[in-house]
């Protein structure tokens, strides 16, 4: 049994913490046999964490002509997206270190729409699918390791 408290956010991202925790939870609960527990005194491990930064950059650009005019302009199609993340899980009795990464780093590039009416559509969905696979990413590391 594992316990999953939610993760500290050391950005300046509001609330990012909260769904970070539930996609690795519900990670946790899909693609493993552990049983996740909501109190940590009935755990056997506990996995802490913390979101040290989160990061997007414009990855690949589309170089649009506007007929209109005699310049160019170039607007991101793909969007970068990294988050550096401190995990450590630990017996819970014990405190014994079973698995600890300082530096998880989770990249992945994103496709963004150019239309600006469907760009905020977008927004909640593309953050949805980054929760995700960072989850699938750590979970598998996590797992992998011990």
């Amino acid at each position: 049994m594992i316990a999953v408290p939610a993760f500290e956010n050391r950005t300046n991202r509001y609330r990012i913490e909260q769904p970070l925790t539930e996609s690795v939870i519900h990670e946790f609960l899909a693609r493993t046999n552990c049983r996740v527990v909501s109190s940590e005194n009935s755990a056997d491990a506990v996995l802490h964490g913390e979101i040290l930064s989160l990061e997007s950059s414009a990855a690949v650009f589309d170089t649009a002509s506007n007929p209109s005019s005699t310049t160019s302009t170039a607007r991101a199609t793909t969007m970068l997206v990294t988050v550096r993340f401190h995990v450590r899980l630990e017996e819970r009795e014990t405190k014994k270190v079973i698995y600890e990464n300082n530096n998880f780093l989770f990249r992945e590039p994103y496709e963004i729409s150019t239309e600006a009416a469907s760009f905020f559509d977008e927004q909640g969905p593309a953050l949805d699918r980054m929760y995700r696979d960072f989850a699938a990413h750590l979970v598998a590391d996590v797992t992998e390791k011990f």
